[in-house]
């Protein structure tokens, strides 16, 4: 009898490992065991080597590669900022994958320049063995831009790209509601706005057009053939889930409230949703394979509270657990998003042409 198909392996899978709750360490302390429970990796958020020294000591334990996303400023047309990123590689050297930085507005106009500052540093961290170094899509760059500047880039051994899905979505959501409301920010509209009621139509429109046309951008940045790191996380133009008035870092299972009844709901759906997120990890699977591919979620806090349980024990000192029963609830949102992803490549996913 023919052996049945392999199930094709599981990418690692990372999580945003930072506290974006206030309080002491024991909420990393909780992270670390969150994240081993679930088998997920570290990605790091610190402004300072000497912040991601000590994140690195909360590591999960697990066989998981890590990365650590350097500081939103960083400009690589600044030579102090490219020096700051081989300080960064030079302290995590064997202990990380890779380094995240933001792309930059005027990387398009500039491209000549911004290639050659990527060259530099990838002469460096190949000379120093250092980590790779992921450009994520971050500042709503045209896609054609982004797509160019990293093919044009494919010869760099250490340089490749950061998709960030969610990020990529709202940049095809705007650009799909612009051409039908000239002038009209689809960001500007929110729930309590007038026109909404008038507008909602052609906002939906332009929310179910994002994602048929970000899979043909993520193929291509695939297809360049590098390693590639993606940010997993949905979005929507009216959500105001996110504590950081953001549209987006939404879970792909989240539920946007509406002031009025639409299509018999008072609620939507986000971009991708569960559906989407398997279109995703299909597709860049069937492209690059999991050896290639690191997958992070970078979904924030939504607000819930989830008691402690065993793990009260690492809050005795606390006298409010509040915000330790936030992160609780954080981390295990972040848990069943892991599974969900993990689940979806090895189980449920077709590897079949999207």
């Amino acid at each position: 009898m023919a052996d049945s198909p392999k199930a094709p392996s599981c990418p690692p899978v990372l999580g945003l490992f930072q506290k974006r709750i206030e309080g002491d360490d024991a909420l990393l302390r909780l992270a670390k065991l969150r994240f081993e429970e679930a088998g997920l990796g570290a990605e790091f958020y610190a402004e300072t080597t000497a912040e991601l020294a000590h994140l690195l000591d909360f590591r999960p334990e697990t066989p998981l590669p890590s990365v650590a996303h350097l500081p939103r400023w960083i400009d690589l047309f600044d030579r102090s900022h490219r020096q700051l990123i081989g300080e960064f590689a030079e302290a995590s050297k064997d202990r990380i994958m890779g380094l995240v930085i933001h792309d930059q507005g005027r990387a398009g106009s500039q491209m000549d320049d911004y290639t050659s500052f990527l060259r530099g540093i990838d002469a460096r961290l190949q000379e120093t063995g250092g980590p790779f170094l992921f450009v994520e899509y971050a500042h709503g760059l045209d896609p054609e831009v982004f797509c160019r500047l990293f093919e044009k880039m494919r010869d760099l051994g250490r340089i490749s790209c950061c998709v960030d899905v969610g990020h990529l979505a709202i940049r095809l959501v705007r650009d799909v509601f612009g051409r039908t409301h000239p002038g009209l920010d689809i960001f500007s509209v929110r729930p309590e706005t007038p026109e909404l009621p008038d507008l909602i139509d052609d906002l939906q429109a332009a929310v179910q057009a994002a994602r048929p046309l970000a899979l043909p951008v993520i193929a291509r940045l695939c297809r360049i053939g590098k390693r590639m790191h993606l940010h997993l996380h949905d979005g929507h133009p009216l959500s105001t889930a996110s504590p950081f008035g953001v549209s987006d870092h939404l879970g792909f299972s989240a539920r946007i409230p509406l002031p009025f009844s639409y299509q018999g709901r008072n609620w939507l759906d986000p971009i991708f949703g569960p559906a989407g997120l398997a279109e995703i990890i299909r597709l860049s699977l069937h492209l690059l394979g999991s050896a290639r591919l690191t997958f992070s979620l970078e979904v924030h806090p939504e607000g819930g509270r989830l008691p402690l349980g065993e793990e009260s024990s690492l809050f005795r000192h606390w006298t409010d657990r509040t915000n330790a029963e936030r992160m609780n609830h954080w981390l295990r949102l972040l848990q069943e998003y892991g599974r969900l992803v993990q689940k979806m490549c090895t189980e449920g996913v077709s590897l079949e042409t999207a």
